[in-house]
C-alpha cells in the first residue's frame, strides 16, 4: 500500500460513488418510493420548492466548467435567430423565383437584404479569436448559442480553430444548438434571468446586430444596468446605424427627459467587424506593445 497516498486520500465516500453504488433493496425500488438519494431523485428536484436549488445549480454549472478551462474573458454577440447567411438567403430566392411564388420570393428579398448582417458577424468572430489567439488568455466569443446571427458568431470562431461558448434557453418552441458551438461549452438554460447574468460575468464587451424582442431584452438590460451602476461599463456596439437608429429614437428620449444626454455615451454605432475590434482594441490596449498577453483590465 502506498503509504504517501493515504495522506490525501478521501475520509469520506464522494456522492458520485455513493450514487453508484448504492442499489435499493427489491421492496423500495420501485417510481413510489422515497428511498432514492436526493440528488439523484430527478422527481423531487423538480419539485416547486426546489427552485432555489435548481436556479443556484443553473448558476454554478456554467460556472465551474468555464473556470475550469480558463476561461476569464468573453465578447458577447447578441442578435436576430431569423437572419441567414448569404448562401441561404441566396438559395431560397432561386427556389422562390423557379416556383413563380411572389410572397415567398419578397421574404426571400428581405432575408437577402438582412444576410450582410451575417456575414460580419461571422467575420467579427473570426477576428476576435484569431486576434485574441496569442493573448495569456484569449477572448472567446458567446452567443446565445441558436441560429441566425448566433450561428454567425459561433461559426465565425469555429472557422478559424478557436474555442466558442453557446448559451441555449428552453423555449416552447424547440431550439437546437447551432452546430459550430464547441461541444464543452455548449449550455441548455431553463432560467432566463441566469443567462443573461452569464452573458455579462466574463465579459469585455457587447456586439450587438439587428434583431428583435430578445435582442433587444438583452441590450436594454446591460445598458440599464450601466447606467445605474450596477455593473461596470464596458463597451456596447450596435452594429447598422440605419437599423438602430429608425428602431430607437435615442435623442427622443433625451429630448423628453426620459435619459440624459451622457447616456448617449454608454453605446456607439459601428459598421463593420473591423471598426468593432478596433473600438475593443483602442479600450483595452491590444494593440499596445507593451501590453502583456491576457492582461485586460476588466
Amino acid at each position: 500500500m502506498n503509504k504517501r497516498a493515504e495522506l490525501t486520500a478521501r475520509n469520506f465516500p464522494s456522492a458520485q460513488q455513493e450514487a453508484e453504488t448504492v442499489a435499493p433493496p427489491s421492496r423500495y425500488d420501485g417510481p413510489e418510493s422515497s428511498y432514492r438519494l436526493a440528488f439523484t431523485d430527478t422527481d423531487f428536484l423538480l419539485r416547486d420548492e426546489l427552485r432555489p436549488v435548481r436556479m443556484q445549480l443553473e448558476l454554478l454549472k456554467p460556472e465551474l466548467v468555464q473556470s475550469e478551462l480558463g476561461i476569464e474573458s468573453t465578447i458577447v454577440i447578441f442578435g436576430s435567430a431569423r437572419i441567414v447567411s448569404r448562401e441561404v438567403a441566396e438559395r431560397l430566392v432561386a427556389d422562390a423565383t423557379s416556383a413563380g411564388n411572389e410572397t415567398a420570393l419578397a421574404l426571400a428579398r428581405r432575408h437577402l437584404r438582412m444576410s450582410p448582417h451575417y456575414e460580419e458577424a461571422r467575420r467579427f468572430a473570426q477576428i476576435v479569436t484569431t486576434r485574441s489567439r496569442s493573448m495569456a488568455s484569449p477572448v472567446y466569443v458567446v452567443t446565445g448559442g441558436g441560429p441566425g446571427i448566433m450561428e454567425a458568431g459561433n461559426r465565425g470562431a469555429h472557422e478559424t480553430g478557436g474555442k466558442s461558448i453557446g448559451l441555449n434557453i428552453v423555449l416552447p418552441h424547440e431550439q437546437e444548438p447551432n452546430p459550430y458551438i464547441t461541444p464543452e461549452l455548449c449550455f441548455q438554460f431553463h432560467y432566463f434571468g441566469l443567462r443573461k447574468m452569464h452573458f455579462l460575468m466574463r465579459s469585455i464587451g457587447l456586439v450587438c446586430f439587428p434583431g428583435g424582442f430578445g435582442t433587444l431584452d438583452e441590450m436594454f438590460e446591460v445598458l440599464t444596468l450601466m447606467q445605474t451602476g450596477k455593473c461596470r461599463r464596458r463597451p456596447i456596439l450596435l452594429v447598422g446605424r440605419e437599423f438602430w437608429s429608425k428602431l430607437i429614437n435615442f435623442d427622443w428620449l433625451v429630448e423628453t427627459g426620459m435619459i440624459s444626454e451622457v447616456d448617449l455615451q454608454l453605446f456607439r454605432y459601428v459598421e463593420t467587424a473591423e471598426e468593432a475590434w478596433a473600438v475593443l482594441e483602442a479600450e483595452y490596449g491590444f494593440d499596445h506593445r507593451d501590453t502583456e498577453p491576457g492582461s485586460i483590465d476588466v
